[in-house]
């Protein structure tokens, strides 16, 4: 069988390597363009997954959008059996989707239905689930609408963050995705994902990790896991931006949400129940430091208002 391999991040690593380790002939990788780094201006940096492939001697695609008559032409002479996506970034046009003789399948980093999108980790941990998981999809010209062949389930515990959650459903997201691959081969039916269940996931803004103090403390936990590490769940105070991290809820007494209780080993910040206590945070143009660090150096006493 040849498959035609999309993925970009180091989250679509772990499904490339599970792939070459079954024997599975992987006959090119489609990625996106090196980018420039972080803080450079001029320094590009390739995908993980393009490092991963050229370390395997896997051919490697590289087009700004995948469609185009050249770049179609490519993947018709490579003749793919079965596309497989694995957060590629772009979405896939039909004339694509058609090519490969057993269609593309999809890792998803959800429990289809539930949080259909670009963003299905953070929205998990923004709405405090108890257990995410990944789904072995058919690829279809909607939005991750496709039947699933394979779910894959792992409990969201109460320090996971995006960064740990990742790491986990991109190993858990390989096995499944080789678990499933005997099915897609016979030709099995994928089971239709049930509608009624539907939630969207969409991209992750500024708005959104903005910090609502007049929210129960167990959903101010879950925003500033769901922003952890980027792009860190922020709040205002005496005029300045700072992002929290490493966040519990704590008991507390009375208190205006978004009032300072606190300034101890933690942070500790009144909301419309309880409170949070905060265990780091990054101050604008700084870096991340313990919430102790920071308080020994910043003018605040209890008191005072995060908003």
């Amino acid at each position: 069988m040849r498959v035609l391999f999309f993925g970009t991040p180091a989250f679509a690593v772990p499904s490339l390597e599970a792939l070459l380790a079954a024997d599975i002939h992987v006959a090119a990788v489609v990625t996106q363009p090196d980018r420039v780094a972080a803080r450079s201006h001029s320094t590009l940096v390739a995908p993980p997954v393009k490092q991963c492939a050229l370390a395997a001697g896997i051919r490697v695609l590289q087009p700004e959008r995948p469609r185009g008559d050249d770049f179609l032409a490519e993947v018709r002479a490579l003749a793919p059996d079965l596309g497989v996506v694995v957060a590629y970034g772009h979405l896939l046009r039909p004339e694509l989707l058609a090519m490969p003789r057993l269609g593309m399948v999809n890792v998803h980093a959800s429990l289809l239905p539930r949080w259909r999108g670009a963003a299905p980790i953070q929205w998990a941990l923004l709405a405090n689930d108890p257990e995410t998981g990944v789904s072995i999809m058919r690829v279809e010209a909607g939005l991750d609408t496709g039947a699933v062949w394979h779910r894959a389930v792992t409990s969201i515990g109460d320090g996971d963050t995006v960064q740990t959650l990742t790491d986990r459903l991109a190993r858990l997201g390989a096995g499944a995705l080789v678990d499933a691959l005997p099915r897609i081969t016979r030709g099995d039916q994928p089971l239709p994902q049930d509608e009624a269940g539907a939630t969207l996931a969409p991209k992750v803004d500024r708005a959104l990790a903005h910090i609502r103090w007049d929210e129960s403390a167990a959903a101010v936990v879950g925003r500033i896991r769901a922003m952890d590490p980027v792009p860190g769940a922020w709040t205002t105070c005496a005029g300045q931006d700072v992002k929290l991290f490493g966040a519990r809820v704590v008991a507390s007494g009375a208190a205006t949400a978004g009032t300072m209780i606190a300034t101890e080993a933690e942070l500790v910040i009144a909301c419309d129940t309880s409170a949070i206590a905060v265990r780091e945070v990054q101050p604008a143009g700084k870096r991340r430091m313990p919430a102790a660090e920071w308080l020994r150096g910043a003018p605040l006493q209890p008191g005072a208002r995060f908003t």
